[in-house]
């Protein structure tokens, strides 16, 4: 029996560590570049995306120029450099640095000469020898500021007398759409397509998080594809094809996207900028070849995104663009279809009840509420165990020179009680999902981020501020970082020491000793984590011990193989 106790032992522990490792270290697809595309990965220095057979010009400046005008509209505000029409100047406006409210607005795009470039630019291409607009290009534009609900219009015209006319809108929101078109004012016929790039230099991302994903992605073909800075160094160009996708660069809260109207057919790259460090673009062209014919005009459409990945906003740009999957760009990890709602229900709830904190907090019961018939017959099986330790250590004591006797008496024990050992790790695996998927919204839920909770927790997004090793403030002393343990972790610590008493301890004595270590490992961890997570924690384990003492009770009550 024993021998069967520690293989089921076995397997459970397996698969939750399988699960584990699974969820916080997913296999990324392997990204194997093709031969076709052997040409693109040794041209790494062409910026601009072409179409397949043309030789354009490139020209490269030799110093960074800037004409620029500006624009205020209601959720972002900035500038655009005239020079290559760039979109290189984007500040969100209700976001700030930290909670205090005298900080600096998220400077999301930056201009070319700061520390880290982050850019956009839009053009066309041509199999042809064509004047074309390029990163150098100095547009005209018929004034030099924009408001909230004003069109932004930029004009070009080459010695051809052939027109590029741009007109820019920036919706309540996140959205720029932009209109390209061509007047062709020429005697000859032209061909072209348009492109659009990110360029991201002298960035890497300053924590690196297993469960959340930070840098290139897009959606190709209805599937989401996450590309890594060691990807990109490593391959030195990716490549895809599809209709109704998108691509861009994404951090923990924000994002940069591009793509075009969902008709239409696009070729999208991932490429390492060579000799420069740390330095990634991101790109599509599109497939079709647009022909105009002299004295005619063409225009195309294209849209950036740059803002706040705030789902609901997100999910109504689905709704009103039709991008596909615009959503994945929210990390909800493998359980999407448990995350998603649970996001949901955890933002109605702190909508009703004006503060995330007390939303995580119900979030929480009704989770538990869910699960409790689950969790019920896992903690009844432990709780059974419990009261049948004194007999379990009388029949070991009594037979530890006879182990196959001591085994028929405990399987005997197990029977007569209508006690199965095994009964209360199924219930447990079934819940890990759900756990982590809640786990997972609240690490990357943006409405979390300086979100107040009560007392001095003012951003539910960052660790209790708090410190035992300065008495919670009373010590005029900033201990480090790893020292900084303070209240709400304390009080996870201590419930879950709790709900460790209240189970039966592993019939191990060196397993024993190690749970009873788990709750000072996970307090000193759990004090790095944001406070939302711990708060979730500690009311989990609050809400756990008291299901369980309230089944022990009864248990004892009326017998161990009983409710």
């Amino acid at each position: 029996m024993e021998n069967q106790k520690n293989l089921i032992l076995a397997v459970v522990f397996s698969i939750l560590v399988l699960l584990i490792f699974d969820f916080f270290f997913p296999q990324r697809q392997v990204n194997n570049v093709p031969s076709e595309q052997l040409s693109e990965v040794t041209n790494q220095e062409r910026i601009e995306p072409e179409i397949s057979g043309s030789v354009p010009k490139i020209k490269t400046s030799k110093s960074y120029k800037q004409d620029r005008i500006t624009f205020d509209m209601n959720r972002v505000k900035g500038s655009i450099n005239l020079y290559g029409a760039t979109f290189d100047d984007v500040i969100l406006k209700n976001y700030r640095l930290d909670v205090d409210k005298s900080s600096e607005l998220i400077h999301l795009l930056k201009m070319e000469d700061s520390k880290s470039p982050y850019l956009i630019r839009m053009g066309w291409a041509s199999t042809r020898k064509l004047d074309l607009p390029n990163k150098d290009t100095l547009w005209k534009s018929d004034k030099k500021h924009y408001n909230s609900g004003e069109k932004i219009n930029l004009s070009w015209e080459n010695s051809d007398k052939i027109k590029f006319i741009r007109s820019i809108s920036i919706d309540q929101n996140f959205i720029f759409k932009v209109v390209d078109s061509i007047e062709n004012n020429s005697e000859k016929e032209i061909q072209v397509s348009n492109f659009a790039y990110i360029q991201r230099k002298n960035y890497r991302p300053k924590n690196k998080f297993f469960i959340l994903h930070e840098g290139p992605l897009g959606v190709f073909n209805e599937t989401l594809k996450e590309v890594s800075y060691d990807d990109l160094e490593e391959n030195g160009t990716i490549t895809e094809t599809s209709q109704n996708g998108w691509i861009g660069i994404t951090d923990h809260y924000w994002q940069v996207a591009i793509f075009p109207e969902v008709n239409q057919t696009f070729k999208a790259r991932f490429r390492f900028i060579n000799k420069q460090k740390n330095s990634v673009q991101v790109d599509y062209i599109n497939n079709d070849i647009i022909t105009i014919q002299p004295k005619e005009s063409e225009s195309v459409d294209s849209y950036i995104f740059a803002g706040a990945k705030e789902v609901p906003l997100i999910d109504s740009y689905i709704e009103d663009l039709k991008v596909a999957k615009f959503d994945l760009s929210v990390d909800f990890g493998w359980f999407y279809f448990l995350t998603k709602p649970l996001f949901y229900a955890l933002y109605y709830l702190s909508n009703f009840f004006g503060n995330f904190g007390v939303g995580i907090i119900f979030l929480t019961i009704f989770v538990r509420i869910i699960l409790f018939p689950l969790a019920n017959k896992s903690f009844k099986s432990m709780n059974a165990m419990r009261i049948l330790t004194p007999e379990i250590k009388n029949i070991r004591d009594r037979y530890k020179d006879d182990r196959t006797r001591m085994n028929q008496e405990m399987f005997a024990l197990y029977k007569e009680k209508k006690i199965n050992p095994a009964a209360g790790c199924l219930p447990i695996l079934i819940q890990i999902p759900i756990f982590f998927a809640l786990y997972k919204v609240l690490f990357v839920s943006i409405e979390m981020r300086h979100a107040k909770f009560f007392g001095w927790i003012q951003d539910l997004s960052a660790p209790d501020p708090t410190s035992l090793f300065n008495l919670f403030g009373l010590i005029p002393w900033d201990p480090p970082n790893i020292l900084g343990i303070g209240i709400w972790p304390i009080l996870m610590g201590l419930t879950m020491y709790l709900q460790q008493k209240i189970n039966p301890p592993p019939p191990d004595p060196i397993q024993a000793k190690v749970f009873m270590m788990l709750p000072f490992v996970f307090t000193f961890l759990l004090a790095t984590f944001p406070a939302g997570m711990v708060v979730y924690w500690t009311i989990n384990n609050i809400l756990s011990i008291s299901q369980q003492a309230i089944l022990l009770k009864k248990q004892k009550e009326t017998g161990p193989g009983k409710i």
